[in-house]
């Protein structure tokens, strides 16, 4: 094997065509509404670390579970990187008509690139975050978030940070 792209391999780099089974897939008994996306800060140095907080109701009228997950898209980057990456997600049990705010950490080194080593770069950088991928189509109302961030200084090797 000569050619190691992950190019029209795998979901992540097809493109637009959205995988049958993506990843959180499945039904719930109960219904979810996301509002309150808050990144922090919304401009932060290189290797600093992002903290973000989305609130999540409960909307239905049962008890039920929500796999919130946070995905990363990089607006420009010096080498191909997948339409969105999975940077964290956490199964959450919200009771009915209730509400639940939740933090999250997102690490300066899940924003590396591959290009001969492991290296962050500035840019803009939008955070999606929801219970099912950005796009994705699904027969149970669900919906996604989205919101920027800058990162800003010069291109580093993750390791000097």
């Amino acid at each position: 094997m000569e050619n190691y792209t992950m190019e029209g391999r795998t979901y992540r780099y097809y493109g637009q065509e959205a995988p049958l089974y993506p990843f959180g897939y499945g039904l719930s008994y109960t219904t979810f509404q996301y509002r309150d996306l808050v990144l922090s800060p919304p401009e932060l140095p290189i290797c600093a670390n992002l903290s973000v907080s989305v609130v999540m109701e409960n909307t239905g009228q049962r008890d039920g579970e929500e796999v919130v997950q946070l995905y990363l898209r990089w607006e420009q980057s010096s080498v191909p990187v997948p339409r969105w990456q999975l940077v964290a997600f956490r199964r959450v049990a919200v009771p009915a008509g209730r509400e639940t705010k939740l933090s999250f950490q997102v690490a300066a080194e899940q924003r590396a690139v591959w290009a001969q080593d492991w290296r962050l770069e500035p840019g803009t950088f939008t955070l999606f975050a929801g219970g099912q991928q950005p796009g994705q189509q699904t027969r149970a109302p669900s919906e996604v978030l989205s919101a920027r961030f800058t990162v800003t200084g010069a291109a580093r090797p993750l390791r000097g940070c």
